[in-house]
Order: structure tokens, then C-alpha cells, then sequence
């Protein structure tokens, strides 16, 4: 057995451990295992697919520089969320003054025609689906996405992230029942007007 596979069965917090010492194929793991929830994280928070892209990086060099620091009060997920979260809100602020492109990447758009799949109904159904609900979480202010995004898509449990957020946890269940009333009625729209109604 390889000291890849050896170290696939260990939890986050060992690994970000061994990454602490030092150790890239331990962090590797880490990156691999959790890259997507951060990327759809920092979509969410993020000025557009390039920024989010680039606050993909920061987290992850952060959170290697930063590994020693984890003091294991939430998961490593919601560590690197939170992280994410800075970066985020650090590079909206610094893109304020810029003028953002707006169009999407050929990745992206490659992503979304849902390249390497083989039955193109299932696709075509799939993409309307993820295309109404894109709308809809597109069309929420930055809080509503947030909180969405950390409980509904990434499943952060609700003590981590209340304090991810900077919350009481009864301030991000008010929160969050608010943005999953707002997106249901985004949905409702978007979905009611290609509908004709």
C-alpha cells in the first residue's frame, strides 16, 4: 500500500495535522476531498467564476501556511469555509472600484453543457433544473446565498456555521428560514415566467 493510500482513510483533522509537519501528500488529500465545497462556497460569496476561482487558490495556500493554527473547535471543513469566506469578502471589496467581465469561462460553460456525460436528456433536464434554481440563488442578495450555500448545499451543521457567520444560532436560523423563503419564491419566478404564468 502506497503512502497515498494509506493516508486516504485518515480524518481531516489528522491529515491537516500531518500537513502542519509538513506533509503535501496529506494536504493533497485534503485539497482533493474538499476543493468542490469550497469552490461552490466561494461562487457563492465571489464577484464572478474567475474570482471564485482565484479565492479557490487563497484558501487552499492559506490553509496551508495556516495548518498549525487549526485548533479543531469545527470541522476542517468549516475551517476552510470560513477562510474562504474572508477571502471572498476581501476580494469583492478590492473589485468594488473594477468593472467585472460577466461572462462565464469555457470551463464553465463546458461544465454546464455537462461535457463528458453520455445521455443527453438527462442532461438537457438536469441543466433547466440547475439553470432555475442558478437564477434564483443568483437573483438573492449575497447573505441569503451565503447562509444557503454553508447549510443546504455544503451542510455545515448549524453551532459551525452560526459561527462562521459571526451568528447566534438562533440569528442564522431566522437567517437562514428567510433566505430558503426568498429562494422559493425566486424559484416560483423564474420558473412562472418561462411558464407563461
Amino acid at each position: 500500500m502506497s503512502d497515498e493510500e494509506s493516508l486516504s482513510g485518515e480524518d481531516d483533522a489528522r491529515l491537516l495535522a500531518r500537513a502542519a509537519l509538513g506533509d503535501g501528500n496529506a494536504f493533497e488529500i485534503l485539497v482533493v476531498r474538499h476543493r468542490a465545497a469550497v469552490y461552490r462556497y466561494a461562487r457563492s460569496v465571489a464577484a464572478g467564476a474567475s474570482d471564485a476561482e482565484d479565492v479557490l487558490q487563497e484558501t487552499f495556500l492559506a490553509a496551508w501556511r495556516g495548518a498549525g493554527g487549526f485548533e479543531g473547535r469545527s470541522s476542517v471543513r468549516t475551517w476552510l469555509l470560513v477562510i474562504a469566506r474572508n477571502r471572498a469578502l476581501r476580494s469583492r471589496e478590492q473589485l468594488a472600484a473594477r468593472r467585472e467581465d460577466g461572462g462565464a469561462s469555457l470551463v464553465e460553460l463546458g461544465i454546464r453543457a455537462g461535457f463528458g456525460s453520455d445521455d443527453p436528456e438527462r442532461i438537457a433536464v438536469a441543466a433547466e433544473r440547475r439553470n432555475a434554481l442558478d437564477g434564483a440563488l443568483a437573483s438573492l442578495d449575497r447573505e441569503d446565498r451565503e447562509i444557503l450555500v454553508l447549510r443546504d448545499i455544503e451542510a455545515i451543521p448549524g453551532e459551525e456555521c452560526a459561527e462562521a457567520l459571526g451568528l447566534s444560532v438562533p440569528a442564522m436560523k431566522s437567517r437562514l428560514h428567510r433566505a430558503r423563503l426568498r429562494l422559493v419564491a425566486a424559484v416560483h419566478s423564474t420558473t412562472g415566467e418561462k411558464s407563461g404564468r
